[in-house]
């Protein structure tokens, strides 16, 4: 009989194969594409935007299957921190829940802020805290409710988004080709000027940046294994569609948005969520003849930001239980009501997001910009995590004679994704510094803001290591069985 359900019996395991599937295409589809990718395009030209998204999400696909292979084995809402404790040393799962959990924590806040500034479309001389706090309950009684509540509500919300990107590049083809907007626009627009390669190296790597943000939140598959009514099926197939996403919804997009707008069109670069009339989607629905796109893609960017913040409700209170479980965060946070939530947990989480909001709400927002500073290379930490952990776990499973055969999903390109993976990310690491130097000089701050969650999560590791005197766990000796889904 399977160890898992003796490791998982207090939670609800009640995340269908829709829900994973849904959980796995909407985790990246949100304001990095339709926000973002318009300045993408005006920052490095077509070619330079194509590029980078492309390579950002191969390296993403590579963690998808590393993550992939843990998760089906493996599933466990403490996930990475769980991870990281049994394969590689009990202070990196500590530093690494941590991480997972704060990075989280304060998108919940800076989700409630865009919105806020998404919803003055509409109502521009209304408050912004009654409707921080309208969102914020909203989000809080989805996760309350039951999982499934949240694997519902996070369904609706990818599909919404979904048919939107398909509509997006039916009428964008047809575009293209004349059949709509008047006139055959053809591929003018992919050489005007510079283009398609614009701004050089340093605009490449601008872009690239911002696309490894964009595609942050695809790992919340591995937190959300945890409680799938059937992990052996359900997160290979969801972890399948990661590189046919990035394929249709980034790539596709990021093509038919080149060839429709020039990249020297200054609205381009005007997008944001205080600005959904120049959203790179809503020029070309306008350009089609839609007059009534921007209303239509502030509603849409209003859902992608609330299933940003749902599912940074949902993941973080999870990792938050794993690790109170694990010993390592108050024990009073591994409560569970009768339905499988972790309460204690959503609730200091909601509370942390809560607080960080009204931080924001303060004029000189000095405290909130420091926050959100701090989480900002927290994702990129986790994918680290999960690579290291990837890799480590296939070691320790071959170094104890263990079957490769029998792992319910095995990742293909071993060792070269992870490591591949890895390396990617260190790049990306390196590359936030990039803003700060220039001919003029180095800018300290901006510095100082790029990088303040490395030393933080350095602190934090270290601590935790110096205060247990943990070790690395030898591979011969590393728990590949507790909890394990097989046969």
């Amino acid at each position: 009989m399977s160890n898992r359900k003796v490791a998982t019996v207090s939670l609800k395991a009640g995340l269908k194969a829709r829900h994973m599937t849904m959980i796995a295409l909407g985790g990246s589809i949100g304001t990095g594409l339709f926000l973002a990718s318009g300045g993408a395009i005006a920052s490095a030209g077509p070619g330079g935007a194509l590029l980078a998204y492309a390579a950002v999400g191969i390296m993403v696909y590579f963690l998808m299957t590393s993550l992939g292979e843990l998760a089906t084995y493996l599933p466990d809402s403490g996930s990475f921190g769980t991870y990281a404790t049994r394969f590689v040393d009990p202070s990196l799962g500590f530093a690494l829940g941590w991480n997972f959990w704060y990075n989280w924590a304060i998108t919940i806040a800076a989700e409630l802020s865009a919105a806020t500034l998404i919803i003055k479309y509409w109502f521009p001389n209304s408050d912004s805290f009654w409707w921080s706090l309208l969102f914020l309950a909203v989000i809080f009684a989805l996760n309350f409710l039951s999982v499934k509540g949240y694997g519902e509500s996070e369904y609706w919300f990818a599909i919404i988004k979904i048919a939107v990107v398909i509509i997006f590049l039916v009428v964008g083809v047809l575009m293209i080709i004349g059949i709509i907007g008047g006139e055959t626009v053809g591929f003018k627009n992919f050489t005007i000027g510079d283009a398609p390669f614009h701004g050089g190296f340093f605009a490449f790597l601008g872009v690239f940046m911002a696309a490894g943000f964009s595609f942050q939140g695809t790992e919340l598959i591995g937190v959300a294994a945890g409680e799938s009514e059937n992990p052996r099926q359900n997160v290979p197939r969801a972890i399948r569609q990661v590189f046919w996403r990035i394929l249709i919804f980034y790539i596709l997009a990021i093509t038919v948005i080149s060839l429709i707008i020039p990249y020297t069109n200054p609205n381009l670069l005007k997008s944001g969520v205080d600005n959904i009339g120049v959203s790179p989607f809503t020029l070309v629905f306008e350009k089609a003849g839609l007059a009534f796109a921007a209303s239509v893609m502030n509603a849409v960017i209003l859902s992608s930001v609330l299933s940003a913040g749902n599912s940074g409700m949902y993941a973080s209170s999870r990792v938050l239980y794993g690790l109170a479980k694990e010993g390592k965060a108050p024990k009073f946070l591994a409560k569970l009501n009768h339905r499988g939530i972790p309460v204690n947990a959503l609730l200091i989480t909601t509370l942390v997001g809560a607080v960080a909001f009204l931080a924001s709400l303060n004029k000189d927002q000095v405290v909130y910009n420091w926050l959100l500073n701090a989480s900002g290379m927290c994702g990129f930490i986790t994918w680290l995590g999960i690579a290291i952990c990837h890799y480590r776990f296939r070691r320790a499973y071959v170094a104890q004679g263990k079957d490769l055969n029998k792992l319910p999903y095995k990742a293909r390109w071993f060792p070269f994704g992870p490591l591949f993976a890895l390396v990617l990310c260190f790049i990306v690491i390196l590359g936030q510094s990039y803003s700060a130097i220039s001919e003029n000089g180095i800018d300290w701050y901006g510095l100082l803001v790029s990088y303040v969650s490395i030393p933080l999560f350095l602190i934090v590791w270290l601590g935790y290591k110096w205060i247990k005197r943990t070790k690395v766990v030898p591979l011969d000796q590393c728990d590949v069985t507790t909890g394990a889904n097989i046969d």
